[in-house]
């Protein structure tokens, strides 16, 4: 009901500074959304691995330190991947 009077800017005076602006606008949002998804998926992954190797410690005890060095090299990968695509991400919004 009131959205049209809470997204309402001055139009500048020719139409492709409207465009402009847009465009301007929806990359940034386009930017801030990935980074947003790439830190939801790294979690997920982590969380995936974490939950995954505690069953795994639980039904193998005596494996417990080769899966632990496993889990805790697979998360850093995944952290270190999901830490470039914010940055990428963060970097499109400029």
């Amino acid at each position: 009901m009131f959205a049209p009077a809470a997204f309402a800017v001055d139009a500048p005076a020719g139409d492709a500074g409207v465009s402009a602006a847009a465009s301007s606008g929806l990359a940034k949002l386009g930017g801030a959304l990935g980074a947003g998804l790439a830190v939801v998926g790294g979690a997920l992954g982590i969380g995936r691995i974490g939950g995954s190797a505690v069953e795994s410690m639980a039904r193998q005890p005596e494996a417990s330190g080769t899966i632990n060095t496993a889990m805790i090299i697979t998360a850093a990968m995944i952290e270190g991947a999901t830490l470039f695509a914010v940055v990428v991400g963060l970097l499109a919004t400029l």
